[in-house]
């Protein structure tokens, strides 16, 4: 039984550091990634050898299965909190609103404002990138002032220059 127990918890181990070693390699952290990927080859290994070591049970199979499910769980949760990275806003408005503009800037956000032209009249654009772990705020923030605001966030994965490098600067020659 309580290899099973130790299976299980291995497993909800195991999957979280494999999750944060490929967001590492895909942010080019390949240090963190090669220290992830020691640790994640080295508990796989150790699990393994618990299950197929004696009668290689099929509760013992299970159980694996089941921590690998729960680690996925658990791994996605952790990655949400650290959100690493950089995310892009693109938001359409159908009024230039000014005020949601100035609260965004106010709040350390660069916002670079497109005029195009939608089927029925002028539309606007706005253009936000930001740090990951700052998205929930930018978009509740844009919500309050601009509830019908169409949306669109993405990562990207490459960028030079602007306000965003800027501020960053900035902030660490503090």
């Amino acid at each position: 039984m309580s290899d099973i127990l130790l299976i299980f918890l291995l497993q909800i181990v195991l999957v979280p550091v494999l999750s944060l070693r490929i967001i590492f390699v895909v942010k080019s952290m390949n240090a963190l990634a090669s220290i992830f990927g020691f640790l994640e080859a080295l508990i796989y290994v150790f699990g393994l050898s618990i299950v197929f070591s004696g009668e290689q049970s099929f509760a013992a199979m299970i159980v694996y299965a089941l921590g690998f499910a729960a680690g996925i769980f658990i791994g996605g949760l952790i990655e949400k909190k650290l959100a690493i990275g950089f995310t892009n806003l693109t938001v359409n408005l159908v009024n230039r609103n000014a005020e949601l503009i100035s609260t965004l800037r106010e709040q350390g956000f660069g916002v670079t404002v497109f005029e195009g032209m939608g089927k029925d009249s002028i539309r606007y654009q706005l253009q936000i990138l930001t740090k990951r772990n700052m998205e929930d705020t930018l978009i509740k923030t844009i919500e309050h002032y601009e509830p019908q605001a169409f949306i669109i966030a993405y990562e990207p994965t490459r960028f030079k220059g602007g306000y965003l490098l800027k501020s960053m600067k900035k902030a660490k020659a503090r």
